[in-house]
Parts: C-alpha cells; structure tokens; sequence
C-alpha cells in the first residue's frame, strides 16, 4: 500500500482481517457520563486478542505479504502491544518475527512477545538505539520491516476499529483517540472521513510527550525529545505518514497532565470495571479536562489498550500518587 488508504482499502482489509480479529464491543456508563457531562461510547480495544488494536493492523501487514516476502520473517521495534502484535500475527501466517524492545519495556509485554514466539533482542531506551538495532536485526536474518505505526498498511488496519464503531454507534458528534505515533489517530480520522463524515476527530496525548500538540499547531514535524510520561505507548513521535493525515484531518490534538491520567485511568477501572493501560486512560482524560468542548455531545473513545503490570500500577507510586 505505498498511498493513503481510501474508502475501498479500508473495506477491503476489514475483510483480510476479520477472520483473525476480534470484534470489540462498545461499553457505556451512566456514572461517567454524569461525571463528563456528555454520551460517551467506549470502543474496547483491551478485548482485542493482544489487549491492543495494534493487532488489526499488525495483521493486515503480515497477511498481505508476498510469499517471499514472508518466508524471510518480519522485524520491528516496539515498546510492547505492536510488538505482541507483530508476534502473533506472524504465528499465525507461519512465520518468524524478530522484535527489538527496549530495556524499560513493561514486563508482561515483554512476557507476551515471548509466549506468542517472537524473537526478542534488546537495546536502550531510545528511537536512535532502537532504529540502530533493528537495522542490525535485519541486517542478520533478512527479515521485513513492519514499522509500529508509520505505514499504510498498519494506518489502514487501525482504521478498522473507528470503522466498527460508526457501525454499531452511528452519528457521534466526537471521537477521542489517544495519539503516540499516529496510526490509531490517522487511521480513526480516515474512518471518519469515510463513514462518519460529520464525526469530529480529536487526539488525546500526555502533556510529558507532546510531538503531536507542537507538530499540529506549527504544521510542521516535530519528534519528542523526553518522553516521560506513564503512558508507555504514547511515547513514540508521528511519522512522516500519519502525520499528514492528522494534520490535514484533526479537529484538535488535547494534552493532558500526568495526574489526569491517574484519575482517569482509576474512573474506568472503578467505574466501568475495565481494566486498561495508562495510554488507553488518556483519551478520557482528555474529556475529563476539556469538558465544555465535548458536553451534551455523543462521544467515541477508543480504548485502546490494556496491557498493564498489576504490580505496578501507577497510583502505587508514591510521586504519581501524591498528584492525584
């Protein structure tokens, strides 16, 4: 897929998909909705196999292969959920992934990978370490790059989720993705496009790493610098593919604070009894903080992950905790 996808890509990779994927359903709260002033509808991405919507687009990816392609494996770096992602869609197609993961990668992530066979090799904390080493990986096995989020055919795989719940809600006013390197967002914001034309799309990212908010307002790429934020999965800066789509396509991006992560993160799990990852947490927090724009509003949030170490939640943090 070397353009944007259109509205014919989208419906076609639904079907390559949907034999492996799981549809997600859509849970509503009366007590959050009263909370944030509006109708909001969550598109449960935790229940997608993985616990991420990284899975649609992983793949997509792997299944369009070419078989040459494919006999040589893929390869990518990730920080967790593509990764899984990536390794299991591969032991689905009968095929090697060699996933580079940082040394700071959750636990259970890293646990995940392993179990679904991928084959790890670690590096330092750092997109240069991390490029650095999957070059190397590549360099040894000969296997395909498969890029987290900057590639089509992972935009348009992530496009799926948006594209189910425009099926299932109809007419939202507003959709709120949490946003790291942009393929849910682009991906939500082409769905949009397509099949909820009046829907507006709105990013949702840590204030500790906020590329996308500088990149959308200056309209020009600017990559992260410290991204020190409890939302592992947002830390990554958009790519030269989904930013224009976010550009071109967004309402808004909406930054939130660390200890509004906390409190959101902690409203779901309470509240909905849902479990979710700090990153899938963002989307609300960013309802919660900016509530006159979405009140009385039909609002989508995607959830979009919940991948998380149960003993390390972050409210178990004294410094996290002391915010809240």
């Amino acid at each position: 897929m070397e353009q944007i996808p259109g509205a014919a890509d989208i419906i076609r990779v639904r079907k390559i998909i949907e034999p492996y994927i799981r549809r997600t359903p859509v849970h509503t709260s009366s007590a959050v909705d009263s909370i944030c002033g509006c109708q909001l509808f969550f598109k449960c991405e935790q229940f997608q196999k993985v616990g991420a919507f990284k899975f649609r687009g992983a793949t997509h990816a792997v299944m369009t292969l070419n078989e040459r392609d494919a006999r040589k494996g893929v390869a990518t770096h990730s920080s967790g959920n593509h990764a899984q992602a990536l390794a299991l869609a591969a032991r689905n197609r009968g095929i090697e992934a060699h996933i580079v993961m940082p040394q700071t990668a959750p636990k259970i992530k890293v646990e995940a990978v392993a179990a679904y066979g991928g084959k790890i090799t670690f590096c330092q904390p750092t997109l240069p370490d991390r490029e650095a080493t999957l070059l190397k990986v590549r360099a040894k096995t000969g296997a395909v790059e498969i890029h987290p989020y900057n590639d089509y055919r992972i935009i348009a795989g992530q496009a799926s989720a948006a594209a189910e719940l425009y099926e299932d809600e109809p007419g939202l006013d507003c959709l709120v993705a949490p946003v790291g390197g942009g393929g849910l967002l682009s991906g939500s914001i082409l769905s949009s496009k397509f099949f909820s034309g009046k829907t507006k799309v709105y990013g949702a990212e840590p204030e500790q790493a906020n590329d996308a908010w500088k990149s959308f307002r200056q309209k020009k790429l600017i990559p992260v610098e410290k991204a020190l934020t409890i939302a592992d999965g947002l830390r990554t800066s958009l790519g030269c593919r989904t930013f224009p789509i976010i550009a071109e396509g967004a309402a808004d991006i909406l930054c939130v604070e660390e200890a509004a992560i906390i409190r959101a993160m902690m409203l779901i799990w309470e509240r909905m009894k849902l479990i979710v990852e700090p990153s899938a947490a963002v989307a609300l927090a960013a309802v919660l903080e900016h509530r006159d724009l979405f009140a009385g509003k039909r609002t989508g949030i995607i959830l979009s992950g919940g991948n998380v170490d149960l003993m390390n939640l972050p409210w178990m943090d004294p410094q996290h905790f002391g915010k809240h």
